[in-house]
């Protein structure tokens, strides 16, 4: 039996990571994403921990409970169990995302990092809740060999779209302000951002400057 759930807002996707964060305290920038308008956060942290990862992912859930905004984890769906967070986000080495189902429940959020035609036309689209598509433009957060720009990326959001027209797909790496509308033209639904954000002396204020940008981009505004 097909899960019903109701769609992913990945509109402005914050991911938290404390490499990228100048020193300052996750939770307290994850509330002043979800004040400047981010639909849905992730917590990335490569090098923490799991007794770290818990603490700092409670206290960022903590931050934005009743917001309404989802908390996702970066890979670690024992931290994210323990968190109480709602979902993960995994990549192509990580944790399959049927077994994170399994351990997560049918109401948890999964979302997968997409980086070619062919992780599109084999994505396990029944577990998923959505899909990123990276990395668009050059970025310091992340390695990516290769960035695939807008072009590449409607290359591969077409084909995965072919096999799953619902589910909603997002951009990621190198997006800010300058190039936010152009990927959202191109035709994804959303975009995830990290340094753009939080990098950022006033985390709030470009969140709302990203959200009207996009929104624009959508016609919405």
């Amino acid at each position: 039996m097909a899960r019903i759930k109701a769609p992913c807002n990945i509109t402005l996707y914050g991911i938290l990571d404390p490499n990228r964060a100048r020193g300052r305290d996750l939770a307290e920038l994850a509330k002043a994403a979800v004040k400047g308008g981010a639909t849905i956060l992730q917590y990335r942290d490569k090098n923490a921990g799991i007794r770290e990862l818990i603490e700092t992912g409670r206290a960022i859930k903590s931050a934005i409970t009743g917001s309404g905004v989802p908390l996702l984890i970066n890979d670690r769906v024992d931290a994210a169990l323990a968190i109480g967070a709602d979902g993960v986000h995994v990549g192509q080495d990580d944790m399959r995302p049927a077994d994170a189902r399994q351990l997560l429940g049918e109401s948890a959020i999964i979302g997968l990092t997409i980086k070619s035609e062919e992780h599109a036309r084999s994505a396990p689209v029944e577990q998923l809740d959505y899909v990123c598509i990276g990395g668009v433009y050059d970025t310091l957060s992340k390695h990516n060999p290769t960035s695939i720009g807008v072009d590449g990326w409607q290359k591969i959001a077409q084909q995965f779209r072919d096999n799953s027209p619902k589910l909603p797909v997002g951009a990621i790496a190198g997006i800010d302000l300058s190039n936010v509308e152009e990927v959202i033209r191109a035709g994804a639904d959303g975009v995830a951002i990290i340094s753009a954000m939080f990098m950022a002396d006033d985390v709030e204020s470009i969140s709302q400057q990203l959200k009207s940008k996009i929104l624009n981009a959508k016609g919405c505004a």
